[in-house]
């Protein structure tokens, strides 16, 4: 095996998967599952699909692609509005995209009939957390711009938690969204298949069972994937939280000072950083750094081993209390958070291992 290498265990996210899943049919909420994480990974798309999902959601029209390329022919959906410049080729691989600007969805509509399709778009209203979404008292008058394009049909509506200004979904929001909903079928005269509740923040939500009535769909994928919520990062019940390990062989092993030697200016990333002095430390070195992986997003399985920072391309690692047998050669390996999963699954440098145990 070349290393760094990213291990992906499809058991451990197909279990986590079935588990959500069926909480969510008992609430009438299907599962969009989400592998953007894992740049839409083919196995971890068919772990997810095994474990219930019932369409795929990405950000990334390349990554949609890519599900297409490898088999896939159900439901699938753009969640980041697409550039102007991406309009036709989000027709081509997304069946539905979240979109908030009336001049977006001119330009899919315009694709879609060169393309002899009708394509689905589901109007985004910012409930608070302030990234993508039009406010919830313009949502109406976009709605019927929207439903007006010629090539388009308006789905649904729907909105993110968390993602930009961490804040929760409630059931006053929820309930407000699903409202909206109503307003639109009155006014218009139209049926809309979706409510789209949210994401992994909404966990806690579903675990008490106080979602409302009318969220017709989660997009999840850190809740599988790690088996965590996202508001607090705890386990959800039932779920494993070591599908993906990342491994890095050491190259360096050395007796040093834990303070730097000389005068201290800013780091390669702009950063002046402080050291406490602690003294003469064995270090170790791993193979890999920031341009593969958030060294903060990473905790050591190998007992005695502590990360002191990273550069573009060193982890730097201390191993004073780690035991002898460590080495130049050892491979050490580490659990991943979300951010750096996304990063190691992006990064071209880092192998990736499918495993099923």
């Amino acid at each position: 095996m070349k290393y760094p290498a990213l291990k992906m265990d499809t058991k451990v996210i197909r279990d986590n998967a079935l588990v959500i899943s069926k909480m969510l049919r008992t609430q009438g909420i299907r599962l969009v599952g989400v592998a953007k994480s894992t740049a839409c990974h083919p196995a971890v798309v068919r772990a997810l699909l095994s474990g219930g999902a019932s369409a795929m959601g990405d950000s990334r029209v390349e990554n949609l692609a890519r599900v297409r390329e490898a088999g896939y022919r159900g439901e699938t959906i753009l969640l980041r509005a697409p550039s102007w410049s991406r309009c036709q080729e989000t027709v081509e691989v997304a069946d539905i995209s979240l979109n908030s600007d009336v001049g977006t969805v001119h330009r899919l509509g315009e694709a879609a009939l060169a393309l002899g399709k009708s394509h689905k778009v589901v109007l985004m209203v910012d409930m608070g957390d302030l990234r993508e979404g039009v406010l919830l008292n313009d949502a109406l008058s976009v709605a019927r711009q929207m439903a007006g394009v010629p090539g388009i049909r308006l789905a649904g509506v729907g909105t993110n938690w968390g993602c930009y200004g961490g804040v929760m979904p409630s059931r006053a929001l929820l309930e407000a969204l699903v409202s909206l909903k109503g307003d639109i079928e009155r006014t218009l005269g139209i049926g809309l298949d979706i409510v789209s509740g949210g994401n992994s923040t909404n966990i806690n939500m579903l675990l008490d069972r106080s979602l409302p009535k009318g969220v017709t769909e989660l997009r999840l994928g850190e809740s599988i994937l790690l088996g965590t919520e996202a508001t607090q990062r705890r386990p959800v019940p039932g779920c494993r939280q070591d599908a993906f390990t990342l491994m890095a062989e050491v190259i360096e092993v050395l007796a040093k000072p834990s303070k730097p030697m000389g005068q201290i200016g800013q780091n390669a990333f702009g950063v002046v950083p402080e050291f406490p002095d602690r003294g003469i430390r064995r270090r170790a070195i791993c193979s890999v750094g920031r341009q593969d992986i958030d060294p903060d997003g990473l905790v050591p399985l190998d007992p005695g081993v502590s990360i002191l920072g990273a550069s573009s391309d060193h982890l730097i690692l201390d191993v004073e209390e780690a035991g002898s047998a460590l080495g130049v050669g050892s491979v050490l390996s580490f659990r991943p958070n979300y951010s750096a999963l996304l990063r190691a699954s992006t990064s071209a440098f880092v192998e990736k291992v499918v495993v099923s145990q």
